[in-house]
């Protein structure tokens, strides 16, 4: 097949059909993508199907996926940012490295009875985490501004930044390798300086350079631009000792308040994407099926250590650089596996003598296998370990509670409803069921009682009663209309008030015979466009017309989809939809030059305020027609 000219477009064929059918498949079953090009890796490499016989060469190529992801990361980190990461970087990076490296090393040592040298190197490379597959995970949960996405990020840039002098110590453990201070000191000095050149370059060069592609070319110029950047600056890395993922990052954080980056983001995007997916499907067929099936014991031993004793390292670091039980949690399980780098520190460590092949073959097997097990764990592991500590319930004392309006529910909807009956002098009684807001509420003054709305015998604590009003202000939709259900049986005397969910939430509490709903984002949004059309140049009268247009529109179609149901409203609301409301001609616009300040002036509101009493009017004489 290699003689074959047609081969190499058979395997991207074979390639694409497999990502094409196992990601889709792994994403339905709740696994995540990264796990389907796992296993389709593992189908297409030498060990199942064979189509692929050279992994390595792939994930040569592949890398520039991890390349981009990072580089994408960096658009999103000014350096002031970084710079406040780096206690974090420095500080639990390194002591991450260190204190999960001394601690695998024990079984090697142990049950191996391996030389220290070789117990050593093992647990460096297993120390590190892959970059590609946490980040790819981070990316996927929009968790890179969360605490533990933070800090995993910091711990993983640290890693980086650490295969130099990881690189040294193969070198100083290997037979006859002894290296001279000077000679570590000057490898380490080349790195900082290639680091430093990127730096200063970036920061003088980028941006014109940038500025020129974007006048003078196009926007394939500005992607070809963009490539050349990211994978130059990587191959500077490369060529010092360090990653291309560090280079790519570097690059990325300098043009991070660039006013290019969204250009730039849009342009790496899509081959980011499919390189990265590369590089999970080039880790699959790495997995040696051979080695794994004649020493299945031991690596399956030796996994669990690794996943076991590197999270518990992990978590007690996390924790003691700030970090809350789920922050550590969660950075402990996305940090236990096996890095990419591993694969080249053992490559380098059997080929300078400091261990067999047969052990770095077992090592990668490993690194392979506890990049196969994150998915997995992140999806059923971290739940349960990450679950927050439970806040103990309070022993609810309702003795005081006399209000004439009872609140159910505290979140933002009903924070700002209490506001208005508290600035009318009105008592409430305010009921909610999440412990942490109603410590925060009384934090700040507010006397908010624990309870569960939807339970009669806390609703009769609360003495609703003797209320006026019960005001059901909860989520979701079934929770409201459960309570609904409860307060219109065992209050019919008081007046039910509901916020709703959304059009159909409003139809279904209709139907409950509640005394009055409001959708919780409709008047918001109605204010919002009728704010923007005076900004736009309307008069505020005119605004104001349109405002109450639009809410009568509104209210007759509910009214339709209350009678008819659903979609036969929509149906026949397509039929009599009337034409926007115009009052202005276009000749009496202002014109485009003269732009309207989008602030309203006094006058401006005080005109608007004088026709609120003229629209209650036409609300309450249209209100008391459809009630007749």
């Amino acid at each position: 097949m290699q003689d074959d000219p047609t081969s190499a477009f058979l395997i991207a064929i074979a390639v694409l059909a497999a990502a094409v059918i196992f990601v889709p498949l792994f994403k339905r079953l709740g696994l995540g993508p990264v796990l389907g090009y796992l296993c389709a890796g593992v189908i297409l490499g030498p060990g199942i199907l064979g189509i692929v016989e050279e992994p390595d060469e792939v994930m040569q190529f592949a890398e520039l996926g991890i390349a981009f992801l990072l580089f994408l990361i960096g658009l999103e980190l000014e350096p002031r940012r970084l710079w406040s990461m780096r206690r974090d970087i420095f500080g639990l990076g390194a002591l991450q490295v260190v204190a999960c490296a001394l601690v695998i090393m024990l079984f090697p040592l142990i049950v191996q009875g391996t030389h220290w040298q070789v117990a050593l190197v093992a647990g460096l490379g297993l120390a590190l985490s892959s970059t590609a597959i946490v980040m790819q995970i981070i990316e996927e949960r929009g968790a890179m501004r969360l605490p533990y996405g933070q800090k995993t990020f910091a711990v993983l840039l640290m890693q980086d930044i650490a295969i130099v002098p990881l690189l040294v110590v193969v070198r100083l453990v290997s037979p006859g390798g002894e290296i001279e201070g000077i000679e570590a000191a000057q490898s380490i000095a080349v790195a900082l300086l290639a680091i430093g050149g990127i730096v200063i370059g970036g920061r003088y060069l980028l941006t014109p350079y940038f500025r020129t592609l974007a006048r003078y070319g196009g926007t394939e110029i500005m992607t070809a631009g963009t490539l050349l950047v990211v994978i130059a600056a990587g191959t500077a890395m490369v060529a010092v000792g360090l990653s291309m993922a560090m280079g790519a990052f570097l690059a990325g954080v300098l043009l991070a308040e660039s006013n290019y980056r969204r250009e730039l983001e849009a342009d790496i995007e899509p081959f980011r994407g499919v390189l990265l997916g590369l590089f999970f499907l080039s880790v699959g067929m790495l997995i040696d099926l051979s080695v794994v099936a004649d020493n299945a014991l031991l690596l399956l031993f030796g996994l669990a250590f690794l996943l076991v004793a590197k999270g518990i390292v992990v978590y007690f670091l996390v924790r003691v650089f700030g970090g809350d039980h789920v922050t550590s949690a969660k950075s402990a399980i996305l940090l236990s596996q096996g890095g990419e780098f591993g694969f080249v520190l053992y490559t380098t460590a059997a080929t300078q003598g400091v261990m067999t092949q047969e052990m770095a073959s077992l090592l990668i097997a490993v690194v392979s296998l506890s990049m196969v097990t994150t998915p997995f764990l992140v999806r059923f592991v971290a739940p349960f370990l990450a679950r927050q500590r439970p806040v103990a319930e309070p022993e609810e004392d309702f003795s005081d509670a006399k209000g004439e309006v009872l609140v159910i529910g505290f979140g933002r909807f009903g924070q700002v409803v209490s506001q208005m009956l508290l600035a009318a002098g009105h008592d409430l009684t305010i009921l909610d069921n999440d412990v942490n807001r109603v410590v925060e509420a009384r934090r700040f003054g507010n006397r908010v009682y624990y309870g569960d709305g939807g339970r009669l015998d806390v609703l009769r604590a609360a003495r609703a009663d003797r209320c006026r009003m019960i005001a059901v202000l909860t989520t979701p939709a079934e929770k409201t209309n459960m309570i609904v259900d409860l307060v219109r049986e065992q209050f019919p005397h008081a007046k039910l008030f509901a916020r709703s969910f959304d059009r159909r939430h409003s139809l279904t509490l209709a139907a409950h015979n509640v005394d009055y709903e409001r959708r919780e984002t409709f008047d918001g949004a109605i204010r919002f466009g009728r704010d923007a059309l005076v900004a736009l140049g309307m008069e505020a009268t005119d605004a104001k017309e349109t405002e109450i247009m639009v809410r009568k529109w509104d209210r007759e179609r509910l009214e339709m989809q209350r009678i008819e149901g659903l979609a036969e409203g929509h149906r026949k609301w397509r039929e009599v939809t009337p034409r926007p409301f115009v009052r202005r001609a276009p000749e009496d616009r202002a014109p485009d030059d003269v732009a309207p300040d989008v602030v309203m002036s006094d006058d401006v509101v005080a005109e608007v305020d004088d026709v609120e009493e003229e629209v209650r009017e036409r609300l309450a004489v249209e209100a008391a027609a459809r009630d007749t």
